[in-house]
């Protein structure tokens, strides 16, 4: 039997995105494909995204990742969901979990029991009917087990990058080190023939990943796809960034603490701890954002401070001809949700789906711009959300109160609003906990909800949510803290 032709693939760039492209295509399409990834030692890479959502783990099995060498390489810790403090009013704290909220039924979900129990004043908090919520609180954790967690990473960015590539070369992959001079296009068809390196050198390919960051060197500046700017809903701009030592105890979930420009992060990991402020260059000077990181930090700096310019929306197509852009060079909706892997990750599974081995298909490309453009709006109005459902006083929080959101949002927000009715689209990565957990933490107290829960009497509603709280409670009791899981679970890795 002859061999069947293999198709060359060219990433343009490492990275969190280069890497994480080349681990899954050599992992699912080894055989078909002859993958070449260019980069360049000179080139950094943003590097901060040290957070993401429960999809992740999903992702790694695909790739062939077990967790604890992953976890002991990159110093990743376990995260349970987001704790957000000071976004509806100063002083407000609420928790978005990766996990169920309560106990739904057919005829609607679980925030129509609490909201009845709440007004008949039997209602815990909402975080008392989830395990996430509370084992995240209490600090505590554990994989595996009857009572599984709902969860994802922390982890260094750098350091992952290192692991993937490893595990890539592993499977086969070409790295070629250099820098990109010039995109060479077919004069004909406009497709991307190959890469023109420093030194002389080219690499030629048949499909070409742009995994360049903000710039876009193929999507942009070779391809000419053009940019849909989202600033005027999401105006942070910057970003700063700087790691710290440790100085307490790993918690499972990453602090968004608000202030009065925007709001900063706190993400532990297992051998230091990452810091960032993000802002709107217009509320707040470069040098005021840094004394107040810097006066917000516990624990010995490791690093200066590195500022990151970036702008919020998407490149108007994703595919264009052979060329397919993944994370930054394809658009960004701010760090606040821990969007950015999932994006490069949902975005890598959809082209191995449609993987142009015969050819590119018009209708394959138009069928994947349009499930990218929706996936990335979808995560926009989630975002929106969190900063359009304010109560604070600064002028930047009251422009962001007062400022027209997408219609899209607009209609989430209004059928929440009248009835508490929540919904979670076909392919959307939000689901209803989440956005009920927001817009409740956020103080969105619905006009209505349905009438089912009223059927049930009052000693029936408080004994089934007690029950409900008391079964978590114990769940949790029973969990080792978090950082002590950690420490067991690494130490097994390296004995």
């Amino acid at each position: 039997m002859t061999q069947p032709k293999r198709t060359r693939v060219v990433i343009a760039g490492g990275g969190t995105a280069g890497w994480l492209a080349a681990a899954l295509l050599t992992r699912q399409l080894g055989p078909l494909l002859d993958v070449t990834l260019v980069e360049s030692e000179q080139i950094g890479t943003v590097g901060v995204g040290e957070s993401t959502i429960p999809t992740v783990t999903r992702f790694h099995a695909l790739i062939g990742v077990e967790e604890r060498g992953f976890m002991t390489a990159t110093g990743a810790t376990f995260k349970l969901g987001i704790s957000f403090e000071g976004w509806g009013r100063t002083g407000d704290r609420y928790i978005h979990s990766f996990g169920d909220v309560g106990k739904s039924t057919w005829m609607g979900d679980f925030q129509h029991f609490w909201l009845e129990a709440r007004d008949r004043g039997v209602a815990g908090a909402l975080g008392d009917y989830c395990f996430e919520h509370q084992a995240a609180d209490a600090g505590k954790f554990a994989a595996g087990g009857d009572g599984r967690l709902n969860y994802a990473y922390h982890l260094d960015a750098g350091r992952y990058a290192r692991f993937l590539r490893a595990h890539s070369e592993a499977a086969g992959l070409t790295r070629v080190e250099g820098k990109i001079e010039t995109v060479e296009r077919d004069a004909g068809s406009g497709v991307i023939t190959a890469l023109a390196l420093d030194g002389g050198r080219r690499v030629e390919g048949d499909v070409f990943l742009d995994c360049t960051g903000f710039r876009g060197l193929l999507i942009g500046d070779a391809m000419g796809v053009g940019f849909e700017d989202w600033g005027h809903w999401l105006p942070t701009n910057r970003a700063l960034a700087v790691q710290t030592v440790s100085t307490e105890p790993a918690a499972p979930y990453t602090r968004a603490i608000a202030h009065d420009a925007g709001w900063r992060w706190k993400i532990p990991l297992q051998h230091r701890v990452g810091n960032g402020l993000v802002y709107a260059s217009d509320h707040l000077s470069d040098d005021e954002a840094q004394a107040r990181l810097l006066s917000s930090i516990d624990g010995e700096r490791l690093i200066e401070p590195g500022l990151i310019r970036f702008r919020t929306g998407r490149r108007l197509k994703t595919w264009e001809g052979n060329c397919i852009a993944l994370s930054l060079a394809a658009g960004f909706v701010e760090p606040l949700e821990s969007t950015s892997i999932h994006l490069i990750m949902t975005g890598l599974a959809r082209l191995v789906q449609a993987f142009p081995f015969d050819g590119i298909s018009p209708a394959v490309v138009d069928r994947f711009n349009a499930q990218s453009r929706e996936e990335m709006e979808r995560i926009r109005d989630f975002i929106v959300l969190h900063y359009h459902l304010n109560q604070r006083d600064e002028p930047f929080w009251k422009a962001h109160r007062e400022n027209d959101v997408p219609q899209t949002l607009k209609d989430r927000l209004a059928l929440f609003g009248e009835q508490a009715q929540a919904y979670q689209a076909p392919d959307e990565l939000f689901r209803v906990g989440s956005w009920m957990q927001v817009m409740l933490g956020q103080n969105l107290t619905p006009r209505a909800h349905h009438a089912m829960a009223r059927m049930m009497p009052t000693d029936q509603l408080a004994g089934a949510l007690a029950d409900l709280k008391s079964n978590i409670d114990r769940a949790v009791d029973r969990l080792p803290t978090h950082q002590a899981f950690v420490d067991s679970y690494c130490a097994e890795a390296v004995a």
